[in-house]
């Protein structure tokens, strides 16, 4: 078996369709398919298990423009050049329709110095080879029969797939560890650091760091291996989201499909990080992306992000309201769960992504978060703390009666799912909700992991039922008195 890397990345000029081919290669919509130029800026990834390989989209190299700035388009293509390094197979992209231009060749003398498999894909071939004016330019690449191809309607597709595998040689089996690896997620705001937290679990500039807000614009998929101080190995699969904006502040349809990107990841990971940033403290964002992971289930860890620049302000004496770092932390905790408050007991972890502070600590606390989200509570138990929590704060009355839980049984791990058989589904307020979460999350040491309620009510009866069961009563108690059955008996009532 090849023990080569399988890494196929997807190299080009800007515009040629290279997200719109790791789309159709990857079989789902990952990268953002955009007419404007730059789009795509970090290395995006994706497994690709009919071939179990690695599938790379890069930036393209070349880009200019107003909306790049030059320190970004640099950082993209050391990206690029990251990718080219890295990867086994490279597909380098040209435009079938445009042709050969001076920046295609400029790529195809680095390509060739890289002494790398590379596949030559002339894209937007949407009515085949025959009709590409002058498709015999391409030859003088130096990369052999190209394959013309159209990633827009998946003509070509096959042959090209068949090529990749070719290249890329027989599939090395998977080792029992390799397929235990941890998913996790960084969301928050723009410009929290999220990209710099990748970058030192990677111990590389994998991503690209930036104070432009908006620089990563898709989610970006990265294996790695965290050794501990223990010298064990843990095993993750790290998800770099785009910063999360308000949906009212979306200004493009590249934001509208970046912020679907960052939903999507979310939704696709084991276990969430919520970076704030320590100095602006817990905004009203914060507080909407919270919401979003809590919508979809996720157990979270709080990461309160640039400790380094708190501790160096306290140092300097500028944050005057707070005796000490220790005072800073029991403070921000405090004004962070009174507006987080539908996050009970989630681990809060202060780092630095620029010195490393509490690195390790914040993953020891994914992985413990991950082992307890398959903790399953004995039916007895639960029954048990939900007569507490209600004997030591009642529900209140609403709709003429209280909240009242008759029987309550677990039903699923990821998320805790909790069947309630109540009297009245509508008389579980929201606050109520809160309150049995919170309780049941610290009884049975669930800290960060969400519960979901299934609240089933009694079934109400309609105007027949009840008027069946009333006759039924009055024809018993006739009886028992040696009476006949009252006139107003309807036998068929009880048969519907």
């Amino acid at each position: 078996m090849s023990s080569a890397p399988r890494i196929v990345a997807i190299v080009g000029r800007p515009n040629v369709g290279k997200s719109r081919l790791f789309n159709r290669l990857a079989k789902k919509r990952i990268s953002i398919v955009h007419d404007m130029p730059g789009v795509t800026r970090d290395v995006l990834s994706t497994e690709i298990k009919d071939g179990e390989y690695t599938l790379l989209d890069t930036g393209g190299l070349g880009l200019t423009g107003s909306d790049t700035p030059a320190r970004i388009t640099k950082a993209s293509e050391e990206q690029v050049q990251f990718a080219i390094e890295a990867a086994t197979v490279i597909l380098f992209t040209v435009d079938a329709r445009e042709g050969v231009i001076p920046l295609d060749e400029r790529i195809a003398q680095m390509l060739r110095k890289s002494k790398k498999h590379v596949l030559l894909v002339a894209n937007k071939a949407d009515s085949g080879k025959e009709k590409v004016p002058d498709f015999s330019e391409f030859y003088r690449l130096g990369f052999g029969e190209p394959f013309f191809i159209s990633a827009e309607h998946g003509n070509g597709e096959a042959e090209l797939r068949t090529a990749i595998l070719e290249k890329l040689g027989p599939v090395a089996a998977k080792s029992d560890e390799e397929k235990e690896r941890l998913h996790i997620c960084f969301v928050g705001r723009p410009n929290v650091g999220k990209s710099s937290l990748s970058n030192r679990l990677l111990k590389s500039d994998r991503l690209i760091v930036s104070d432009v807000p908006g620089t990563t614009r898709d989610a970006i998929e990265l294996d790695f291996t965290f050794v501990n101080k223990d010298e064990k190995n843990w095993l993750f699969r790290l998800v770099d989201t785009a910063g999360i904006r308000a949906s009212t502040k979306l200004s493009s349809s590249v934001e509208y499909f970046s912020r679907l990107r960052s939903m999507e990841a979310i939704h696709n990971s084991d276990v969430m990080f919520m970076v704030l940033d320590a100095m602006d403290g817990v905004t009203m964002q914060d507080k909407a992306i919270a919401g979003e992971i809590v919508k979809a289930a996720k157990p979270i860890v709080i990461v309160v992000n640039k400790w380094d620049l708190v501790h160096a302000a306290i140092r300097r004496g500028e944050l005057k309201q707070f005796k000490n770092e220790r005072d800073f932390r029991e403070k921000f905790e405090k004004a962070l769960f009174n507006q987080l408050f539908f996050t009970p007991g989630a681990p809060v972890m202060f780092v630095s992504a620029l010195t490393g502070h509490e690195i390790e600590r914040m993953l020891r606390a994914a992985r413990a978060l991950d082992q307890r989200m398959e903790t399953k509570i004995p039916t007895a138990k639960l029954n048990d703390a939900i007569v507490e929590l209600a004997d030591r704060t009642p529900p209140p009355a609403t709709f003429g009666t209280r909240f009242r839980v008759y029987y309550a049984t677990q039903t699923g791990t990821r998320p805790f799912r909790m069947k309630l058989f109540c009297n009245q589904e509508r008389s579980l307020t929201e606050s109520y909700r809160r309150y049995l979460e919170a309780g049941l999350v610290e009884k049975f040491g669930l800290e960060g992991c969400p519960i979901h309620f299934d609240v089933i009510g009694k079934k109400k009866r309609s105007a027949a039922d009840r008027l069946a069961a009333k006759n039924t009563k009055r024809n018993l108690e006739a009886a028992e008195a040696g009476d006949d059955a009252t006139d107003d008996f309807d036998p068929g009532l009880l048969d519907d």
